[in-house]
């Protein structure tokens, strides 16, 4: 489900002050309920291999075809992202995230690992179109469990950022998050019943 921005916005996130010069693209409710420390489970599912984020067909499928574009224009060549055109989020952090855990980097998309609190995890990529942050925390359900919450956060770069973000938020919203999400609630129940069943 689709929330409104001001579900991020809202909390009390230590993303709020070390990345303000980021547009909220996306903010979606994850299918993933779980108990108060269940985040780490979640980061897991996203970092090592228990739940490939872009495993349904339709985002892999768009995922495919933006890599071929990347390589065709160039958008993606070693020099055009974190660390060299843009500066890594972890150069912001404060000292008590940069020497707290910074959590394992996603195997199947592009992302580095920033920092990992108790309820909140940072994820960072950057090319010629964009410098991107994926925010996943960790919030109560309104029913006394707690689930999943994903935002997106972008700095586009330059007109370029603008244009490219623009034309593809139609595919963001038909094919990659509708899936995407209901992936992720797929491998969540499926690797809590394996764990019921140890």
């Amino acid at each position: 489900m689709r929330l409104p921005m001001t579900a991020h916005t809202s909390r009390p996130w230590r993303i709020h002050e070390i990345a303000g010069d980021f547009q909220i693209e996306d903010v979606w409710a994850l299918p993933t309920p779980g108990g108060p420390d269940d985040l780490a489970r979640l980061v897991d599912q996203f970092t090592h291999g228990t739940g490939e984020p872009v495993s349904a067909p339709i985002p892999r499928m768009l995922f495919a075809i933006r890599w071929k574009l990347g390589k065709l224009f160039g958008w993606d060549k070693p020099g055009a992202g974190v660390g060299t055109r843009v500066q890594s989020l972890r150069d912001r952090l404060p000292e008590d995230l940069r020497e707290g855990p910074r959590g394992a980097d996603p195997g199947s998309v592009p992302f580095t690992s920033v920092y990992q609190t108790h309820d909140e995890w940072v994820a960072e990529m950057g090319n010629r179109t964009v410098h991107g942050l994926l925010h996943i925390g960790w919030v109560p359900d309104g029913s006394g469990g707690y689930r999943g919450q994903m935002a997106v956060l972008v700095k586009p770069n330059g007109p370029l950022g603008t244009v490219y973000m623009a034309a593809i938020k139609p595919f963001r919203y038909l094919g990659v998050y509708p899936d995407l999400i209901r992936g992720i609630g797929r491998k969540w129940q499926s690797t809590a019943a394996e764990r019921n069943a140890d």
